[in-house]
């Protein structure tokens, strides 16, 4: 049974929602996406977007990219995952998307059991203080901002692995985004590893 979504934690206070997308790929950079959603704001199409077809996500995707206060998206480069790990590179995806939100929010709610302290563009805590924040997990079934943010980060995501894929096509990255598919595996087996694989990861090939 499909329950709706929250509008917020606490009403009255601009609330950003983060979510990641890719940190189980074996290619391609991991995206996050942060989302201040207006007040009242719904869609009836609107969750975690695992649940929902491609077709639903990109029609929500343009109704969250109209209607949000502010939305921004980034990521961390293979390289960067293999340097730290996936865990530091979806965080520090996360940070760098509410870095780039037109409007600072006043808290985040994050899917997930893990965050760092975020200052507002990094800087000295003196300076610009924590802005404080709360995990979830299972948060972008929950929350209608942390929904919204998983469904920027995969869709957003998704469009950069087919352009990969147009330049490594035997991968299928347009069908399977870089995850461990029989296809892909096997793909790795026969044709090696490219620039834009992690890796740090398993393959067990």
């Amino acid at each position: 049974m499909y329950f709706p979504l929250l509008p917020h934690l606490e009403a009255g206070r601009l609330e950003a929602g983060c979510d990641e997308a890719g940190r189980g790929s074996l290619a391609g950079p991991v995206y996050a996406a942060a989302v201040i959603l207006p007040p009242g704001f719904s869609h009836s199409l609107l969750r975690d977007s695992k649940m929902m077809s491609e077709k639903q996500r990109l029609e929500v995707r343009s109704v969250i990219l109209e209607k949000a206060i502010a939305w921004a998206i980034a990521w961390c480069s293979p390289e960067e995952i293999d340097r730290w790990n996936i865990l530091r590179a979806s965080i520090t995806a996360m940070h760098r998307a509410l870095d780039k939100l037109s409007t600072p929010p006043s808290f985040i709610l994050v899917d997930g059991n893990r965050f760092y302290p975020y200052h507002r563009g990094g800087g000295d805590a003196l300076l610009t203080p924590v802005i404080p924040h709360q995990c979830f997990v299972r948060g972008d079934d929950r929350f209608a901002s942390i929904a919204a943010a998983s469904v920027l980060a995969k869709t957003f995501r998704d469009e950069h692995m087919a352009v990969l894929d147009s330049r490594f096509p035997q991968y299928g990255w347009k069908d399977n985004k870089g995850y461990p598919t029989v296809k892909h595996r096997e793909a790795i087996r026969d044709f090696g590893l490219t620039e834009h694989h992690r890796k740090s990861f398993s393959y067990h090939l």
